[in-house]
């Protein structure tokens, strides 16, 4: 049996691998440059560590009364945190399924995720996103400017990979997902999972079924497009998308997804609450 020599001569061949470490070494330094300076805040200010030990964001003020009752509530975006220990598993089982299946296994940025993206946009094939939660949680925390050109636009999404870093070493896995679901907009004036639960089904954000919690979860890629209130028939759908997602990765059984895929959406606890909610308005104004 006769084995076919390659016809590249050992010197080229030589000359290929070395110009192969040579590119690759070149853009391994240059990453690790542009990063470096990045988290230096050369390219632009980086949150501080304070910042990141004691994010802001808009609360809403409660009036409580002496047998611990809220009475109501004054705001600029009605928000009121909660801890991961207040959530049902059904929307942390949402959320991770739809928004980041390998959030687990990440330090915050997902290379196999960016990998799937890009080769997305090479071949033209939609692999979906490449954000995890906890970019998308850096991106909440400290929102772009607007009016940016491209070059801005790509440093800041480095920014954003690098914030998502530190995040991860500040804050356990519970934590990050605690607060991106208290960052987040579900329309109909309501901020965070404490005030979606409310208002939508009239809950505390533990007691959410699994139709439920796939329902908010879904709202968030587009809170209008996607309202149950005003657009039921979609929001259907993309709730079912959730759904499936939460089966596609064993948080659900084949015949729980059935079963829940087929329920109609149910807004009969809906309810926007705004200043004028709640009890003794009179007395709290």
């Amino acid at each position: 049996m006769s084995v076919k020599k390659s016809s590249v001569p050992p010197q080229k061949q030589r000359k290929y691998i070395r110009g192969f470490w040579i590119t690759f070494s070149g853009i391994f330094l240059f990453l690790l440059i542009l990063f470096t300076a990045i988290s230096l805040g050369i390219f632009g200010k980086m949150p501080s560590f304070e910042e990141l030990e004691n994010p802001k964001s808009n609360l809403a003020t409660e009036i409580i009364s002496s047998d611990n009752k809220t009475l109501g509530k004054y705001y600029i975006e009605n928000r009121s945190n909660v801890h991961f220990r207040d959530l049902s598993p059904n929307v942390i089982n949402a959320l991770i399924s739809t928004e980041d299946s390998r959030f687990e296994k990440h330090s915050g940025v997902d290379i196999k995720a960016i990998f799937r993206v890009v080769f997305g946009m090479v071949t033209g094939l939609n692999k979906g996103g490449g954000s995890t939660i906890s970019q998308q949680l850096a991106k909440n925390l400290f929102p772009r400017k607007k009016d940016r050109n491209f070059f801005e636009t790509v440093i800041i999404k480095f920014k954003e990979w690098v914030t998502a870093i530190k995040l991860e070493r500040n804050y356990s896995k519970d934590e990050i997902l605690a607060m991106y679901l208290n960052t987040v907009d579900f329309g109909s004036q309501a901020f965070g999972i404490q005030s979606a639960a409310k208002t939508y089904f009239n809950k505390d954000p533990k007691e959410l079924k699994a139709e439920e919690a796939a329902l908010l979860i879904g709202i968030l890629k587009a809170p209008t497009w996607f309202s149950p209130v005003r657009n039921t028939q979609r929001s259907l759908e993309r709730r079912n998308t959730v759904l499936a997602q939460m089966e596609k990765y064993d948080y659900l059984t084949e015949h729980e997804f059935d079963s829940l895929k087929a329920l109609p959406i149910n807004m009969g606890e809906y309810h926007i609450q705004d200043h004028t909610a709640g009890l003794a308005t009179y007395f709290r104004e």
